[in-house]
């Protein structure tokens, strides 16, 4: 049985699946870096602790929800899904809502 041939685009697509599917949604905190406003309203930012970063997204219909500005240093929990943004292979979470801790 010979295995099938995947493009980068089909295996980004699979991992995307099964990270979705593996994690629902999870509760998370962190240290906001790195945070950017970009033109389209969507916040792009890091979440880190002392050890590890990653990478998370939050777009505009989300972010409306946020009664705070977020920024550099700042510690938050977030309640997120964990993804693949497909077409650069990069694992991020996709926040959903954020509230300010301390």
């Amino acid at each position: 049985m010979t295995q099938p041939i995947l493009t980068v685009s089909q295996l980004n697509t699979l991992v995307r699946e099964v990270l979705a599917d593996t994690f629902q949604t999870i509760l998370l905190t962190g240290e906001i870096s790195n945070y950017v406003c970009a033109a389209s309203g969507h916040w792009y930012f890091s979440l880190k602790d002392d050890k590890a970063q990653v990478r998370c997204a939050m777009f505009q219909g989300s972010n409306r929800r946020v009664s705070f500005k977020p920024a550099d240093g700042m510690q938050v929990q977030v309640q997120c899904k964990v993804s693949l943004y497909t077409p650069r292979g990069e694992f991020q979470l996709v926040i959903e809502t954020m509230e300010e801790m301390g």
